[in-house]
């Protein structure tokens, strides 16, 4: 399937820059003005040098992953899960547990992979909870973490902006020869607190925003496919497990689940963001 990317994500950061780039020009503002390299080299040079040392290199390494959960539309599917889950609950209600173990070689989600493991050895059903807890836990951790970059990355920059203005604000006041240029030389001064403060509110901090909404996403979804394991486990009837989850899907607030002709095709539903219990 081709990868789209996020409406909301693109659309909203273009229609952003547009109105900011057309009230500037709106107001008889140029081009030119607008674009200044050494402004650039100074804002996002100086946002990414401080990001770097604030985090590890591991850390780092994550921003590709993390740009790809900001842009891309939500892939997660919760009305096929369910069908999943159920099939899974009938399979094993009448061939027993241990026929899910053909199941566990060829799925492709770790999560469920990793439940349906533990179902298989027996193990006792407080601990698998715990377990799979543990789970949620470390990727609702990883996505906070990558919030975090970006979050960083949107208090650094309206600071490099500042610095990038004082600076060309000293080279301007130590040439005072031709005062009729102050005007102009202060204004490419000013351009760096402009890319600063833009750049953390058009991208830094809603990129932020964006995973950790996508995080509470996942951690929803991942939460259905645990009472899901756990009820398979316990040996529910399957016409319950889909009540059951119907039921979750509701309360927990997954309004991001689409269909899998919705998500090739058609438009993208309103994503909110669900409350953990």
């Amino acid at each position: 399937m081709k990868q789209r990317l996020d409406q909301t994500t693109s659309w909203g950061i273009l229609a952003a820059l547009v109105a900011l780039i057309g009230g500037f020009l709106w107001e008889g503002g140029h081009w030119e003005g607008l674009v200044e390299k050494t402004a650039l080299l100074i804002v996002f040079g100086g946002t990414f040098a401080a990001v770097a040392v604030s985090f590890p290199a591991s850390r780092l390494r994550q921003i590709p992953e993390s740009l790809k959960t900001a842009f891309r539309p939500s892939e997660l599917n919760v009305n096929a899960l369910i069908e999943e889950l159920v099939d899974l609950a009938t399979t094993a209600r009448r061939e027993g547990v241990l026929s899910l173990e053909n199941k566990i070689v060829e799925h492709p989600d770790p999560f469920i992979k990793n439940g349906l493991q533990i179902v298989v050895d027996g193990t006792d059903p407080e601990l698998s909870r715990q377990i799979l807890e543990f789970e949620i836990d470390a990727i609702e951790q990883r996505m906070e973490n990558q919030a975090k970059i970006f979050e960083s990355a949107g208090g650094y920059a309206p600071t490099m902006g500042i610095i990038g203005t004082v600076m060309g604000l000293i080279h301007v006041l130590s040439n005072l020869s031709d005062p009729g240029s102050l005007g102009p030389a202060i204004a490419v001064a000013f351009t760096a607190t402009l890319y600063g403060v833009a750049s953390a509110n058009i991208l830094y901090l809603p990129i932020a925003s964006k995973i950790r909404i996508r995080a509470a996403e996942s951690v929803q979804f991942t939460e259905m496919m645990l009472e899901g394991i756990l009820a398979i486990q316990a040996g529910e009837n399957p016409t319950l497990i889909r009540k059951k989850l119907t039921a979750f899907m509701h309360t927990e607030g997954l309004s991001f689940a689409r269909t899998k002709e919705e998500t090739d095709d058609g438009p993208e539903t309103e994503q909110t963001q669900p409350k953990r219990a």
